[in-house]
């Protein structure tokens, strides 16, 4: 597929009707056309892997034509700079966290990370913890001593109360406690840390994770 026809794949399962409760979770919606993920998914798919189509896709700035970029995208051929140029772009949560999937998998992830950790720019700086969620969850075979040192990005964003932001630094922080017991007693001393400071976002962040790594059924699955 090239991008004239996933736009006309998109465009023929648009529904103007999804609009109002995309904006109403957060998703900007100006350039949007109302599919839903499933069928972006499922033509990404059809698409196959190609990063030609991907840059195609992602200049013509229609907010499923780039969630679709994300998914087609090639991570063993994306330069840092162009990661970058990407992430200055992203404007909305949804089209963030499935681009932080793709980032993920391509051999600038630890660079990413620390660099976008303290970006001005709110979705940039999302687009940051989302990987670090994501390759918490995803990724068994790093060893604790990576998410260790992961954990002072998380400390110093812990104050900004920026809805993208926060969200995110509370995600990750919530994930890596959940890798196994050692992380898990990490992530609980950083939260405790968090809530002992004079900062709102920080204690809501931290409130948030310790009810989770605390509750008793998610003890249960975390590894020991």
């Amino acid at each position: 597929m090239n991008a004239r026809e996933v736009l006309e794949a998109l465009r023929a399962q648009a529904d103007a009707s999804r609009l109002p409760g995309m904006a109403r979770v957060g998703i900007e919606t100006s350039k949007a056309l109302g599919v839903s993920l499933p069928v972006i998914r499922s033509i990404a798919k059809r698409a196959g892997t190609d990063q030609t189509l991907a840059r195609d896709l992602w200049a013509t700035e229609v907010h499923e034509a780039r969630m679709v970029a994300a998914l087609v995208a090639e991570p063993a051929t994306l330069s840092f700079r162009a990661m970058g140029a990407w992430a200055a772009d992203l404007d909305s949560w949804d089209l963030t966290d499935l681009l932080a999937d793709t980032y993920v998998r391509t051999a600038h992830l630890d660079r990413a990370i620390r660099t976008w950790s303290d970006a001005r720019h709110g979705f940039t700086k999302r687009c940051a913890f989302s990987m670090l969620a994501r390759l918490a969850v995803g990724h068994a075979d790093e060893p604790d001593e990576i998410y260790l040192g992961y954990l002072a990005l998380i400390q110093a964003a812990a104050t900004d109360d920026r809805n993208e932001v926060k969200k995110a630094v509370n995600w990750a922080l919530r994930q890596i406690g959940k890798r196994n017991g050692t992380l898990q007693a990490a992530a609980i001393a950083e939260a405790e840390a968090l809530l002992a400071l004079d900062d709102r976002t920080a204690r809501w962040i931290a409130r948030d994770a310790l009810r989770e790594l605390r509750n008793p059924l998610t003890v249960e699955r975390i590894p020991r």
